[in-house]
């Protein structure tokens, strides 16, 4: 009588753990368990996505800045061309008014060598 109630109590345990497995994983509670996950995830990854938004401008910007400082730079690595000849320009102007300067003061020079004073 002992062992029969033994494998009937075992009969028992066992039908009543499958049953409780099946419970634990039917389709409606696996749902409920993913849409209880997904409500106390969501407003975490919804403040990463914002976050990631956020440095994604920032770093647009930051990238924009760079850019345009690398042109300004770039143009002004090709503006030496015009610089150069600014200069040459402005070294041969120097030296023309110079050489005016010159002879300017020679021919002030030359008039009074011409008319000495008069006397008295």
């Amino acid at each position: 009588k002992e062992g029969s109630e033994l494998r009937l109590n075992g009969k028992v345990t066992d039908k009543f753990t499958e049953s409780m497995y099946v419970l634990a994983n039917e389709p409606s509670v696996a749902l409920y368990r993913l849409q209880e996950h997904v409500r106390r995830s969501l407003p975490e990854l919804a403040q990463h996505k914002s976050d990631m938004q956020s440095w994604e401008e920032q770093s647009q910007g930051a990238i924009y800045t760079v850019e345009y400082a690398c042109s300004a730079i770039k143009n002004m690595t090709d503006s030496t061309v015009y610089f150069k000849s600014i200069d040459s320009l402005l070294k041969h102007a120097i030296a023309m008014k110079e050489q005016l300067n010159t002879a300017q003061g020679r021919s002030a020079v030359a008039p009074q060598a011409k008319n000495p004073p008069a006397s008295s």
